[in-house]
């Protein structure tokens, strides 16, 4: 019996991380959703993700999942003071915003939003694949002999809900 109610707990625990998680991308519904974090991948999947959007004639979602220990340290915490979460937020935006202009350009070709999310990479793009037109993730440019997928697009790719491509 004990082990009904953990079960129970742990799909009530699920459920809550799910909506949790829709609220926190957003409205996805018939755009492109591409998952970033800086790397020489996360650029490639950028790029094609912006040109499925401007062929879908739609908006290209980029959200970047991060924590605390991933966002950029572009923060300066003095003597042991933690700032608040949304400075860690506004960091991982202006991250994003630089990446965005380095890689489409100062003029994108689609219109262009920007979600940090301060969740698991995985949760939030998953959770993305459920109503996204296309979920574009990168391959974290791995070669054969270690394999094509990276931990977060091979679970992406196994738990999509939805069309994902994987750039490598």
């Amino acid at each position: 019996m004990a082990n009904e109610v953990v079960a129970v707990d742990e799909m009530t625990q699920a459920s809550a991380a799910k909506g949790r998680v829709r609220e926190q991308v957003g409205d996805v519904v018939g755009c492109v959703v591409v998952g970033v974090d800086g790397s020489a991948c996360s650029d490639q999947a950028l790029r094609f993700a912006a040109h499925e959007a401007e062929l879908r004639r739609c908006p290209l979602i980029v959200v970047r999942a991060w924590s605390i220990t991933t966002a950029p340290r572009r923060l300066r915490a003095s003597d042991g003071v933690v700032p608040p979460l949304s400075v860690y937020e506004s960091a991982v935006a202006s991250a994003m915003s630089d990446e965005v202009v380095t890689v489409l350009g100062e003029q994108p070709v689609c219109q262009v939003e920007l979600r940090p999310v301060h969740d698991s990479a995985v949760d939030v793009l998953v959770a993305a694949t459920e109503h996204a037109a296309l979920t574009v993730v990168g391959s974290r440019c791995h070669n054969v002999v270690s394999g094509l997928l990276g931990s977060v697009s091979e679970h992406v790719v196994r738990h999509a809900r939805g069309p994902v491509t994987v750039v490598h």
